[in-house]
């Protein structure tokens, strides 16, 4: 069974990594690297398997690579 999940990323903050809960259900994920070549993405994807405990392999985008806004497929 596959989960979509909604994240809002903020690429070079100094608060990163972490990932935090709103109240709509949308995670915040900040990561330290910026948003150059997918280096952000990637370390959201990272973070984001370590989060919900299953391997990178499991996460895929869906949309927003270039966006702050991305939707990712847990399966």
């Amino acid at each position: 069974m596959s989960e979509l999940i909604t994240v809002r990323v903020k690429p070079g903050s100094a608060k990163g990594p972490l990932v935090e809960a709103g109240a709509d259900g949308e995670l915040t994920v900040y990561v330290r690297e910026r948003a150059v070549d997918g280096k952000a993405t990637a370390a959201v994807t990272k973070l984001l398997a370590d989060h919900f405990g299953v391997p990178r392999s499991r996460i895929a985008l869906v949309s927003g690579a270039t966006s702050r806004v991305k939707r990712f497929r847990i399966d």
